[in-house]
């Protein structure tokens, strides 16, 4: 692949990555603003490094994995319990914020797993790819997954 050298490459990658980027880091740490930074910072960190990527895929996967970094260091960072949620989590029905605060609650792994799954549409091999992890794991993480949200929505809307 050839290496990002003009504004217009730049714009692009932004243009095509921006929405996603921003979606994983506000899922991770719950507001917008600094989902935003969090964003930001990945796309500078692409273009600094400007790493030798084989694919289209290959940049979109360091992007991801670079963002779910970020979020992790961010929360580590100020060691938050509760991040006030944003007015689109409120206008949600209460179902879907019901699904949601639980999926909030899920051990980091599965919730990176199901989000990817269900709200990115990834399969289990390109979550697999994504993460570095074995499918069979990836597999199993979104299993386990299934039956901590059914069961604490108690057989309720679950994904």
């Amino acid at each position: 692949m050839q290496e990002m050298d003009s504004f217009q490459d730049f714009s692009w990658v932004i243009d095509t990555y921006s929405n996603m980027l921003l979606r994983i880091a506000c899922h991770h740490v719950k507001s917008r603003a600094d989902a935003e930074d969090i964003a930001q910072d990945a796309f500078v960190k692409l273009f600094t490094a400007q790493p030798l990527l084989e694919s289209e895929e290959h940049r979109k996967a360091w992007l991801i994995r670079v963002t779910i970094n970020l979020c992790k260091n961010f929360l580590k960072s100020f060691r938050r319990n509760e991040v006030p949620l944003e007015d689109p989590y409120y206008q949600m029905a209460e179902e879907q914020r019901e699904v949601l605060d639980a999926v909030w609650r899920l051990p980091e792994k599965f919730r990176d797993v199901v989000y990817l799954y269900y709200y990115e549409g990834y399969t289990v091999p390109e979550i697999s790819r994504l993460l570095g992890k074995k499918e069979n794991t990836v597999a199993s993480w979104l299993h386990r997954a299934r039956i901590r949200l059914k069961e604490e929505l108690n057989g309720g809307v679950f994904l």
